[in-house]
């Protein structure tokens, strides 16, 4: 039975009936025995040479306006890892994850955001369930057990189309009973408006625990941008939260305002990171931009029946007082629970997605 114990490297030596499969370009359905089977692919004419076996179909070409379908999997099962190279605008391709028959995906978001890539642009990400390496390889290793049926789609919404290179590794196994499903979903508000409180995630339904939160972050001022505090509001909480934070550096596990001899530092660790920092380049990249991470592994926000999360813009103006930010800010939540979840908001139309 699939209960998560592969993640432990105390239990790699136990046995189990479970059956590992893959899906790929070379092996589409994930099915035993049929791997490295393509006659035709786009790396047909690199082995024309060395024909059937030889790397015939690497990657797939998904063209502009086209959903295509990454898997479909008969469970029950579990998702184990996640392996991508996407080519194009990391904001124009959506990923979306249906468990059990869905309508509505329980995963809807840009690929760049769900990897922690949210400004289209490569840093190392180093983490337990995410990792992003070198030249732009995305991994992620969240568990995401399902009892009847997985659908992954990738969605290319640019003009343009693009090359998806991909694995799907998981295993064919009975699931736990009271394992819950993954979601992960987007947003963003462009600029948040003065004295609003930016939402990263409202309307969960249901009993579950979240376990993540990444963030896409524009200062449209100067000075320091992160005195703001998170706060989690379960569970029926009406004006004031069980949880709040101190600050929007500390709940990322820095502190300071992430200085170090007057200069913002990156750091990528198991579980919180500052991966990424885009300076002003004096010319046309005027903004400072910054990506964060922050996995509740260790600590996992369990909630009984509803769940919101809100974090503050807040920064510094005269008098020592804090300043209400206009920030472009972006976020993915990520959460585990029982079905069904409650709605997802429409995701934005593409002008709305786009870095600009």
């Amino acid at each position: 039975m699939y209960n998560g114990l592969n993640l432990s490297l105390g239990n790699l030596c136990l046995l189990s009936d479970a059956k590992t499969r893959s899906i790929s370009p070379e092996n589409f359905t994930g099915e035993k025995g049929k791997g490295g089977m393509a006659t035709e692919g786009t790396g047909a004419k690199c082995a024309r040479d060395l024909g059937q076996g030889w790397k015939i179909s690497p990657s797939v070409a998904v063209k502009a306006g086209e959903v295509f379908e990454l898997a479909v999997i008969e469970g029950p099962g579990a998702i184990q890892q996640i392996w991508m190279t996407p080519t194009g605008n990391w904001r124009f391709s959506i990923l979306r994850i249906y468990w059990d028959g869905e309508e509505e995906p329980s995963v809807e978001c840009p690929i760049g955001d769900f990897f922690g890539m949210g400004w289209g642009q490569y840093a190392h990400l180093n983490s337990l369930p995410v990792c992003v390496n070198p030249g732009s390889a995305f991994n992620c290793y969240w568990e995401m057990p399902f009892r009847k049926h997985c659908r992954m789609t990738f969605e290319n919404v640019a003009d343009e189309d693009m090359t998806l290179y991909y694995q799907i590794n998981y295993a064919l196994t009975e699931v736990a009973q009271d394992a819950a499903y993954f979601h992960a979903q987007w947003r963003r508000t462009n600029p948040l408006e003065y004295l609003d409180v930016y939402t990263i995630v409202d309307g969960i339904q249901g009993k579950g625990q979240y376990v993540g939160t990444y963030m896409a972050w524009q200062v449209n001022s100067t000075g320091w941008w992160g005195e703001g505090e998170i706060k989690f509001f379960m569970d029926g909480d009406d004006e004031y939260p069980t949880i709040c934070g101190t600050g929007t550096e500390d709940y990322f596990c820095g502190s300071y305002n992430f200085d170090r001899n007057g200069q913002y530092t990156e750091f990528s660790t198991p579980f919180a990171g500052l991966p990424q920092v885009i300076r002003p380049d004096g010319t046309y990249q005027s903004q400072q931009r910054f990506g964060l991470y922050r996995w509740h592994i260790m600590d996992p926000v369990r909630f009984e029946s509803d769940l919101k999360v809100t974090m503050q813009a807040l920064g510094w103006r005269s008098y020592g007082r804090y300043l209400p930010l206009k920030d472009d800010i972006a976020s993915v939540a990520y959460w585990y629970q029982a079905e069904p979840h409650g709605a997802f908001p429409k995701l934005p139309e593409r002008d709305l997605l786009e870095n600009i």
